[in-house]
């Protein structure tokens, strides 16, 4: 979509509009797949506009793979927050959560992954590992909330099996695929959980 004419009046509604359209170019063809006048072309804005409010190409990745990561992150923390308090129905949430994901024709994997391996460079890493900080955050309050004996170790587990299914489905066969790591999850959530009685 055409960034809207008139809007450099507003310098940061400009910004947020070549963000907004810009993100599912570059998820779509990918950080390399598309170059600099393409890309202007298809947002409707000038390389002068675009250098002018993220410095480069490389700035205006980096701006996207942030605020894409602020989003998924909102989006799956609010689907757990939607599922109630038992944890079991939580992490239910976050699978069921990515298999409509999965499910999406435009589904193309993790953009920070994705943006990880083709950019060997240390700002595309940092929020990469950023972005899965933030995953890891959120899980390991599920196994905390659970009762988990390591909510840390139990945390990175549940990170492993998010990150996992989104790259089979991704680069195989997205058929159940949040199904099948959302049991995972949870037989790792019951194995790891200590339920004791107050009253003990």
């Amino acid at each position: 979509m055409p960034v809207p004419k008139g809007s450099t009046i507003d310098p940061a509604r400009t910004r947020a509009a070549i963000l907004e359209a810009a993100t599912p170019v570059l998820y779509e063809r990918g950080l390399d797949g598309i170059g600099v006048a393409e890309l202007c072309a298809r947002l409707g804005v000038s390389k002068e506009t675009l250098y002018r409010h993220f410095g480069t190409k490389d700035g205006l990745v980096e701006a996207m793979l942030e605020a894409r990561s602020e989003r998924v992150t909102r989006w799956l923390t609010e689907a757990v927050a939607a599922a109630g308090q038992d944890p079991a129905d939580q992490i239910a949430a976050v699978f069921d959560a990515l298999q409509r994901w999965y499910d999406d024709p435009a589904f193309r994997g993790c953009a920070m992954l994705n943006a990880a391996a083709q950019h060997h460079v240390e700002a595309v890493r940092a929020i990469t590992a950023r972005h899965l900080d933030r995953y890891l955050e959120l899980l390991t309050g599920i196994a905390g909330h659970a009762g988990a004996a390591d909510p840390h170790t139990l945390g990175r587990q549940l990170l492993m099996l998010v990150e996992g299914a989104t790259v089979v489905a991704a680069h195989h066969d997205a058929a159940g695929v949040g199904e099948h790591a959302r049991q995972a999850a949870q037989t790792l959530l019951s194995a790891a959980t200590t339920r004791t009685d107050p009253r003990d």
